[in-house]
């Protein structure tokens, strides 16, 4: 039946059942509508149809179709290959296209089926009917990478099209389609595409065709006794200048069929009723039609189209797979049905990559990891922080006992080069991550590292502002005339410090713990040029309530920044550079402060950069740590060397504080206690202890004096010339004092203008009789003692600790006092330990 016209294929079925002599067979079948409606009347007339050109699968229908064959394979048969060949490249998961007709929707069903239970999924199935662009973005979007079509050629243009716009092809992709176009199926309908012809070749490249074997490719002669190629020489060179079909082989097998079937039931007869034959048979003899229909199941032998084989009806055949390779299709291997085996041509399948494609973006996870060359340079650099730090530090344990050291709290500069030390052993921490630890171990980390950062900056600038702090104490209240604050105290208020650090850590730890995170990124390409992709995954050291904690922590290190700056701005004008770090704290707090803000905000621009950011990190802790190091101890070191007296002389030592009040007048009073100056405060204590003795020897003498001055006038003759020396001692001890009294001045200039004379004799200027012109009279001499002695005794005693000259002498003004006379700096300054 060559027209595929119902109904006059079916009027020709029905003339040749009614008027024609009794069929035993009915051989073809092409239209698929035709032959469907032919097959489901046969069973009526208890006819056989062996069809040799009909592929729809809707005849595989054994209950609808009970006594339909077909010597081709239908359409079905080429989902068992393409299984087959799945398995093969270990493709499991796929997508299928399919054109909405029926045929086509058939042939998608029947492979959901034998795809179902094989462990390959399905991941999206597409239809369409006019416009494939949707559905191929869809399956693009499901990341489809085996593509199985069903389609006529129209349609696989567009589809073509689509892919090339959607870039769906080359090496990250598959396409499996039907195997059965024409030869340059393509050029047909280019022109009903928007798609220019090298576009959709480029799309078109590499994708595989299943579809049956038109003749057997095995050099085995035949049941005809011809090999399949000595029949194809033979078949063309009749055929001549006709058109060729490549349904010619399974009609040529079908003949075949049918012989062979009416010859086992021939022998079928002969064996159990030797008195019917075949020409007995009539539509209505169903003995004899089921006789013919066991015959042809039984079929099997090779032919030129390869084995010829029945199972419920489907022909098992033979399925080649072809690629399309520059512009022509080429065969790359085939199925074996009956053997259920594939068969790849070696070295004939060409995959637009190094290797078939993968059935699924294949997402390589990659850890972000801290290079190891930076890490090393990194902890070199901490090293040599470690070690200069270690150098400050025997630096001041050596020198605890200098003036200039001690001055300046060596245990407090102890537990600064300690805070100094652990920031940088934070770097090694903050440097390992999961390519050095487990995931267990870095997340004990992510405590640790945090811990010792903290502690480790509130022991350096605890220390450095408990220093500071003493120093305004002493400095800033006037009213204080002695002030003792020793290092216990300061060592309290560090504790103190660290004891808030520990709170906010032991909370933070308790209620919401620092746990290890993993951050993914978007896909990334194979830089090596593989067919995967990389998804960078980083580490990270987070907990539900981050930014909470973190600003309570920056909080309180603020404000302990604060503090600091205060104190430094407080004490800026106390001169000793010994005691006061003020300038040196004011550049550490500037740059540390400058140094995290700028750190934080890069680290956290570059968070998913972990080699920029543990760069960052660390380089700011090293500058931090190793510029508050050197700005506390370097001044120290370069004045020890050269001039360490300097460093604890008051050059301009004046620190005043204005009180305004209604009933005092303004005053400035500085009283300065140091540890340092207790060696000098032992001397002057001597020095004291011996003008102390030495004034007692002086007293007893004066009281001999003025004894004997009580005595009768006569005795004066026998004061002897050492006396005026005792007078001149008294007045160098008042010199020592460096007191510009009127008493001194008084008697010395009596003394340099009188020089003394001996006793006993006269002097013959002056024998003048005026009394008053005799000073040196004995009466004059005795008047004069009676009144200087006891002036001079009450003198010096202020100048050694003793009572005030000014409340015991009326003859002397108030403004000789010594407390409104300058007093020199060694004597002014009471000294104790600070």
């Amino acid at each position: 039946f060559p027209q595929c016209d119902n109904a006059k294929g079916l009027k020709a079925f029905y003339d040749a059942i009614k008027y024609g002599p009794n069929h035993l067979m009915v051989f073809g079948g092409v239209c698929a509508t035709v032959t469907s409606i032919i097959a489901e009347s046969l069973k009526g007339w208890n006819l056989v149809q062996l069809s040799f050109a009909a592929t729809t699968p809707e005849l595989a229908d054994k209950k609808k179709y009970p006594y339909f064959f077909r010597t081709v394979p239908s359409d079905n048969a080429v989902n068992p290959a393409i299984l087959k060949l799945l398995k093969y490249y270990q493709w499991k998961r796929v997508g299928t296209l399919t054109q909405d007709v029926q045929r086509f929707s058939e042939v998608r069903n029947d492979l959901t089926g034998v795809l179902y239970g094989e462990d390959i999924e399905i991941s999206d199935t597409e239809s369409f009917s006019n416009d494939p662009c949707t559905s191929v973005k869809k399956l693009k979007g499901n990341d489809v990478r085996i593509i199985l079509g069903q389609f006529d050629e129209e349609m696989a243009v567009k589809v073509f099209c689509c892919a090339y716009d959607e870039e769906m092809y080359g090496s990250k992709y598959q396409w499996i389609i039907p195997g059965w176009y024409e030869n340059l199926w393509w050029e047909s309908w280019i022109n009903s595409s928007q798609c220019l012809s090298k576009n959709l070749l480029a799309a078109m490249e590499g994708y595989i065709g299943v579809d049956f074997e038109p003749l057997s490719s095995k050099m085995i002669k035949t049941i005809s006794g011809r090999t399949p190629q000595q029949y194809e020489k033979e078949y063309n060179a009749k055929r001549g200048d006709g058109q060729s079909s490549k349904f010619h082989g399974y009609a040529y097998d079908g003949i075949w069929v049918i012989a062979k079937t009416l010859q086992r039931a021939m022998k079928y007869l002969n064996a159990t009723n030797k008195h019917q034959k075949i020409e007995d048979f009539n539509y209505t003899n169903h003995k004899l039609g089921k006789i013919f229909l066991d015959a042809m199941n039984e079929t099997n032998f090779f032919g030129v189209t390869g084995q010829v084989v029945f199972r419920n009806g489907e022909r098992m055949g033979t399925i080649k797979f072809t690629q399309f390779q520059e512009r022509k299709e080429v065969k790359v291997g085939e199925y074996n049905a009956v053997a259920d085996t594939l068969e790849i041509i070696n070295n004939s399948i060409r995959f637009q990559g190094l290797e078939p494609p993968k059935d699924k973006t294949i997402i390589q996870e990659e850890l972000r990891k801290i290079s190891l060359p930076l890490y090393s340079i990194l902890s070199a650099l901490t090293i040599l922080g470690m070690i200069m730090a270690s150098a400050f530090l025997f630096f001041n344990i050596k020198n605890r006992n200098q003036k200039l050291i001690k001055m300046s709290s060596p245990y407090m500069n102890n537990l600064i080069i300690l805070g100094g030390m652990l920031s940088y052993a934070s770097i090694f921490l903050f440097g390992l991550d999961g390519s050095f630890v487990s995931e267990k171990t870095f997340e004990t980390l992510c405590t640790v590292r945090t811990w010792i950062l903290t502690v480790g900056y509130t022991t350096a600038f605890g220390a450095m502002f408990a220093k500071t702090w003493r120093v305004h104490a002493i400095f800033k209240n006037v009213k204080m005339k002695k002030k003792i604050i020793k290092d216990q105290k300061l060592l309290v208020i560090v504790g103190g410090m660290l004891l808030i650090d520990l709170c906010i850590l032991i909370c933070w730890q308790v209620v919401d713990p620092l746990r290890r995170t993993v951050e993914k990124y978007n896909m990334e390409p194979d830089p090596a040029g593989r067919d995967i992709s990389i998804r960078p995954i980083l580490e990270h050291c987070e907990n539900t309530h981050m930014t909470i904690w973190l600003g309570i922590v920056y909080a309180y290190k603020g404000l302990l920044m604060l503090f600091g700056c205060f104190l430094a701005w407080e004490t800026r004008n106390v001169s000793i550079p010994a005691l006061n770090d003020s300038k040196y704290i004011g550049m550490s707090v500037y740059n540390v402060g400058i140094m995290c803000i700028i750190g934080a905000a890069v680290s956290f621009l570059t968070r998913d950069q972990p080699n920029v950011q543990f760069c960052i990190v660390a380089l700011v802790i090293i500058f931090c740590s190793t510029i508050t190091l050197c700005l506390v101890f370097v001044p120290k070191l370069i004045t020890l060397r050269t001039n360490p007296d300097a460093a604890t002389q008051n050059r301009r030592f004046q620190f005043t504080q204005n009180q305004k009040k209604e009933d005092s007048k303004t005053s400035t009073s500085v009283t300065s206690v140091n540890q340092a100056s207790t060696s000098r405060l032992e001397g002057l204590q001597s020095e004291n202890h011996r003008l102390r003795m030495k004034i007692t020897e002086l007293d007893k003498d004066l009281e001999e004096v003025t004894m004997q001055l009580q005595d009768t006038p006569e005795k004066t003759t026998y004061i002897k010339q050492n006396h005026y020396q005792d007078l001149n001692d008294i007045l160098s001890i008042r010199n020592f004092t460096d007191s510009k009294d009127g008493e001194k001045a008084i008697l010395k200039n009596h003394l340099d203008q009188n020089p003394p004379a001996q006793w006993g004799t006269s002097d013959p200027s002056r024998t003048s009789k005026d009394p008053i012109e005799d000073i040196n009279s004995p009466e004059h001499i005795q008047r004069r003692l009676s009144l200087q002695l006891p002036i001079l005794h009450h003198a010096y005693l202020p100048s050694i600790g003793g009572v005030d000259a000014s409340c015991a002498s009326p003859c002397v003004s108030p403004s000789a006092s010594p407390r409104h006379r300058h007093v020199p700096p060694s004597f002014r300054v009471m000294v104790s330990g600070l």
